[in-house]
């Protein structure tokens, strides 16, 4: 399986990257290799992420408040959104 972010999505990461990397240096990288690790989740076990509406399926990223938002399409996995826990719940929807 392969996975693609939605621009998006890859502006969101790179936001949450720069975020983080501006708090101390370092942490940013480790919010990356998280995602790293939810996205090899993903693509192992596809369907294994509670659903939230229509297709769409939600990966929560360990140790930082974020969840991979993400439809499945024939083999490839499509990230809809970075998204921060802890704010505007549901603001991704446009994106469908």
């Amino acid at each position: 399986m392969k996975i693609r972010f939605l621009s998006p999505a890859a502006q969101e990461l790179e936001d949450a990257f720069q975020w983080y990397e501006d708090q101390m240096s370092g942490l940013g990288y480790e919010l990356i290799a998280e995602i790293y690790e939810a996205a090899h989740r993903i693509m192992a076990w596809p369907e294994a992420h509670p659903i939230l509406g229509h297709t769409l399926r939600r990966c929560l990223i360990r140790r930082f408040p974020y969840g991979l938002i993400y439809g499945i399409e024939e083999q490839t996995i499509i990230v809809i959104a970075v998204a921060h826990l802890h704010r505007k719940p549901f603001y991704w929807t446009p994106r469908i």
